[in-house]
């Protein structure tokens, strides 16, 4: 689990900056942009990219053979990229530059998030995969903190500050994954591959078995990994995230206008959410594989769908951070098991596609929750978030229940084996 750990930072540095852009980015948007609808619309800019560009690069790094690895090349493009447009957001001059760093950074990210999650699944065998993901999320969830936290005081302190440092950890970060993950070395099916090999050598080969190896893996159908099950999960996955995409976008505004938070008291809020999901970030991957991954997420639903209910009643400041905290749990218990029982619904050569496909869908969720959600709040109030966001949770647990077959055998079979 070494490596684990390591290419953890990252999703450390993935989950700082879009934790940053998501909690401070509104605030330089509100100073252009009166509408909260379209204000909505704006932060999910880069979920257009993510819409087109990830499924496509998850796909094309499946078939990548170049001396450096299949995913780490784009690592190694798009995470410098991404540091330096970072840090340009806050030098913004107007709206039109706002948008365009905006626009360029998220361009940027989209180019490397797929690679950097399908090396998860690459360097870790297929049932330890549930923990690995709550490993490397725990790392994510300490991002998310030190975001909302430490970054709540920056950009308290100057608001150009916490995105310069989101930048420079960026690149610290590609330093240790590239320095230290090495794809050659560390690849499951290289390894396998290698150990046959050595079994070969210590034999006399047969003509026909002269032959070279392929230099680039076969085109992976996307349309084929479209079975019944998997499209119920994610079906749920798309109602998940319009619930938690849309109050990770609007809660700070929500803080700031509906309870009568300062900006960084509702910034701050967040990061109770977030301490929960590291906290637990851990025990919900050992519980996935003890007791089924469908189990927990169904659980993780079920709860999470309590707390936003309860949340849109929450006047006090203290029992609304008392809810997030306990939110943090329930969403650890989904998100931690939700990748790795995509990827357990089809083949080894597949994991780039489909972490692809689980970007395209909860991409998709994003690109169409802040802006409907922040529609309705215009339209009513603020307390329509949470509501909203209760009902979405709702349709996730009927999609969840819809679905079986072939999934639900893999998750059942991995699950006794852990």
């Amino acid at each position: 689990m070494k490596k684990v750990w390591l290419l953890g930072f990252g999703f450390f540095s993935i989950s700082i900056t879009w934790s940053l852009y998501n909690a401070f980015v509104p605030f330089f948007l509100e100073k252009y942009v009166h509408s909260v609808a379209l204000i909505s619309f704006m932060m999910t800019i880069d979920n257009y990219f993510a819409l087109f560009l990830q499924p496509w690069i998850g796909n094309r790094s499946d078939r990548t053979a170049t001396r450096f690895g299949r995913r780490m090349p784009y690592l190694m493009i798009g995470m410098p990229l991404a540091a330096v447009l970072t840090m340009l957001i806050p030098f913004h001059s107007g709206l039109f530059t706002l948008l365009l760093f905006m626009m360029l950074m998220n361009l940027a990210m989209s180019l490397y998030r797929s690679p950097t999650v399908a090396l998860m699944p690459d360097i870790t065998p297929e049932h330890q995969r549930t923990k690995a993901n709550g490993l490397i999320n725990f790392m994510g969830g300490v991002g998310s903190i030190l975001a909302f936290g430490a970054g709540s005081y920056l950009y308290d302190l100057s608001p150009v500050l916490p995105f310069v440092v989101a930048g420079l950890i960026t690149l610290l970060c590609l330093f240790i994954v590239s320095r230290f993950i090495k794809e050659d070395r560390d690849g499951v099916n290289t390894a396998a591959a290698n150990a046959a090999a050595g079994a070969v050598a210590d034999r006399v080969l047969q003509p026909e078995e002269l032959v070279l190896p392929l230099s680039r893996p076969a085109r992976v159908s996307l349309k084929k990994q479209l079975d019944r099950t998997t499209v119920w999960l994610l079906a749920a996955i798309f109602f998940w995230f319009v619930a938690y995409q849309g109050v990770e976008t609007l809660f700070t505004l929500y803080g700031k206008h509906h309870l009568g938070l300062s900006e960084q008291a509702a910034s701050f809020s967040l990061t109770f959410f977030s301490l929960a999901f590291v906290i637990f970030a851990i025990p919900s991957g050992w519980l996935g594989g003890r007791f089924g991954k469908k189990q927990i997420i169904i659980l993780g639903v079920c709860g999470l769908m309590a707390v936003f209910a309860l949340v849109g009643f929450a006047e006090n400041v203290l029992l609304l951070r008392g809810l997030l905290l306990l939110g943090g749990i329930f969403w650890a218990c989904i998100n931690i098991n939700s990748y790795p029982f995509v990827v357990a619904t089809g083949n080894e050569e597949s994991i780039g596609t489909r972490t692809g496909i689980y970007y395209l869908v909860s991409s998709l969720a994003a690109i169409t929750s802040p802006p409907l959600l922040g529609l309705l709040i215009d339209l009513t109030d603020y307390s329509a978030l949470f509501y909203a966001a209760t009902a979405s949770m709702a349709f996730a647990l009927v999609c969840l229940l819809l679905m079986k077959g072939r999934a639900t055998e893999v998750n059942t079979v991995h699950s006794n084996k852990a």
